[in-house]
């Protein structure tokens, strides 16, 4: 047996994963335990879960394997500091403390997650080679064409490579601070939200927008070749030696400075987060079509964070040459330790690859479960209000009703999901087919902007029914945005709403899913990837002729996703939700003891 532990940590979204004889057994972000969102800290807790997910010690691991190279990494720092000398020097001595106290001692803090257990020498690879790992090794093809992209790896911004059997080589990069994820976070800054957390909310404002400003930065911020890559004029920005993403002539060109969080949006972020999303479409696409000519190839693997922008992955399905795409589900840093860990098992070590149907992520449902009589000591501890219903059968059919009748109802089932979407066991799950929903769950539930769209999972024998999806197409990990069918829409006002007003507008029968331009992030689910939530649907469909739900994440603005009965619970009772099913056990809100209802979690704004 051979046991390899991968770790990301210290950027964003700390993780660990643990693979053993080349088999996925878990993964989980840091987050998930310590509830602090995006935790950067070194994944003491996680890692502890996956030891104890396999029955291992510190000891009894063969390799431990780090996300990348922090000396490559520092390297680049200084380089880049210097280069922009004096200008930068804040941010330098911003920056040092944390790279001399924990970064460039890594192996110390290693040594003391693993409690001086582990006595074997560390493995470092490279950032870009972990997230191509991540992607290619898990994903269904024998060979397959992979391109990566994020912010910036050590310097690598963006990675052409191929993948056959069990190696894979990466051939053409391009550099910082030449960067897409940069670019689009730049925007994601200016426009007022937070930086490697409100680019999801850019992606979802682009639709009310009018791509006004894409010509412009397509003429004079960046210099794109047909081949996808591309230069950017860094006197726009200020992440080189700033504290800052854009600069004063970032500001001058696009009307003024960022808009300050918490303010109400104007047309120009409308316009400004439309404008992003199409050049990033069009860097994308050009990346892509670049890539096949080089691989011939008619797989694609993705992975890094832009992979996560699902409307980009829609128009590469749609629109690339390529005739299948397997993305990452956890496409960010975190899924670096997954990919690390794969690296050492396929590409260090030469072990033969087999690739399974319909991949070897298990649905990416990776982390702790809460057992039952677990969950029902902290309801019972908590004077909680609870019906049991040990019948999977009798289960789904309560829920579906539940939900049929207009309740919002909190999920929680089985392993916890390894990625930054829920996909139906840390979920909240709601009728699609109910117009008001989409503001009920934003404003009462998540406690979020209004204009936010959420997800619809479907049943996937039925998908292609309601959208623009092949019908053997998938899309199990919520990561490809496909127009809603012609059939399912509603014929469209004759006087249209502008602006963020467009989202109260009927646009389909399921319109609590259908996107303000027609569109939805679809989750297909199967009975072999998560057979309870296919009979939930199947349940749902048999009580009202429509095989869609609406799923978001179970978390409220600023939280994690749940992980335990205590974090299900606790949300529950802070929220206007109506219903939590958890296990076996179903609680109403309204039978619930009233000293409950004044539980609170960590600010959400």
């Amino acid at each position: 047996m051979t046991a390899i532990l991968g770790i990301s940590a210290f950027y964003h979204d700390s993780a660990a994963a643990l693979v053993v004889d080349g088999r996925i057994v878990a993964a989980a972000q840091e987050e998930r335990f310590t509830r602090i969102k995006h935790d950067h800290a070194f994944p003491t807790q996680a890692v502890a879960f996956c030891l104890r997910e396999a029955g291992l010690t510190a000891a009894e691991l063969d390799h431990v394997v780090f996300y990348e190279k922090p000396f490559l990494k520092f390297d680049r720092l200084l380089e880049t500091h210097l280069a922009v000398a004096p200008a930068g020097f804040r941010a330098f001595l911003k920056a040092m403390p944390q790279w001399v106290h924990e970064k460039l001692q890594l192996p110390r803090a290693m040594n003391r997650s693993l409690g001086g257990g582990y006595r074997k020498r560390y493995i470092f690879t490279e950032h870009h080679e972990s997230h191509a790992a991540s992607a290619f090794f898990p994903s269904p093809f024998d060979e397959a064409a992979l391109l990566v992209l994020d912010g910036v790896g050590e310097w690598a911004t963006a990675s052409l490579g191929h993948g056959s059997g069990h190696q894979l080589t990466l051939t053409h990069e391009m550099h910082f601070p030449h960067s897409l994820g940069l670019l689009y976070s730049a925007v994601t800054y200016h426009c007022g939200f937070k930086v490697n957390s409100g680019e999801y909310k850019l992606m979802g404002l682009a639709p009310y927008g009018e791509p006004k400003y894409a010509d412009v930065i397509l003429g004079q911020l960046l210099d794109l070749k047909a081949d996808g890559s591309f230069r950017l004029d860094q006197s726009y920005f200020n992440y080189c030696g700033g504290l800052t993403m854009t600069s004063d002539k970032f500001s001058r060109q696009f009307g003024g400075p960022p808009r300050r969080p918490e303010s109400p949006l104007t047309a120009r972020e409308l316009d400004l987060a439309a404008s992003v999303q199409k050049v990033t479409e069009e860097i994308m696409l050009r990346m892509a079509r670049h890539l096949h000519q080089l691989t011939g190839s008619k797989n694609l693997c993705l992975a890094g964070g832009v992979a996560l922008n699902c409307v980009g992955n829609g128009r590469l399905l749609r629109e690339s040459p390529f005739a299948n795409i397997w993305i990452q589900p956890a496409a960010g840093d975190a899924g670096g330790a997954l990919g690390a860990a794969l690296f050492v098992w396929h590409q260090l070590l030469e072990n033969p690859r087999t690739p399974q149907k319909p991949d070897s992520q298990r649905g990416s449902l990776l982390g702790p479960v809460n057992p039952a009589a677990t969950i029902e000591t902290e309801l019972q501890g908590r004077q909680a209000v609870y019906r049991k219903y040990p019948e999977t059968a009798e289960l789904c059919a309560t829920t579906a009703g539940l939900i049929a009748d207009g309740k919002v109802v909190g999920w929680v089932q089985g392993p916890m999901e390894f990625g930054p979407r829920a996909l139906g066991n840390r979920s909240i799950l709601g009728d699609a087919r109910n117009p008001a929903m989409q503001s009920v769950m934003n404003v009462k539930i998540k406690f979020r902007e209004s204009f936010r769209p959420f997800a619809p999972i479907v049943l996937a024998e039925r998908a292609a029914e309601y959208f623009e999806l092949r019908p053997d197409q998938e899309s199990p990990y919520m990561l490809i945005v496909a127009p809603v069918r012609d059939d399912k829409r509603v014929p469209a006002s004759p006087a249209p709403a502008r602006g963020l007003a467009q989202v109260s507008e009927v646009r389909s029968v399921i319109p609590a899913v259908t996107h303000v331009d027609y569109s939805a992030r679809v989750q297909t689910v199967d009975a072999g990837r998560n057979p309870l939530l296919h009979e939930l649907l199947t349940a749902f469909d048999r009580l009202t002729g429509c095989p869609v739900l609406i799923n978001t994440s179970f978390n409220v603005r600023g939280e994690p996703i749940v992980s335990t009965a205590a974090d299900a619970y606790r949300c529950f009772m802070a929220t206007d939700m109506d219903a939590l099913v958890i296990g076996d056990f179903v609680l109403l809100k309204e039978e619930q003891p009233a000293t409950a209802r004044v539980l609170t979690t960590r600010s959400w704004t």
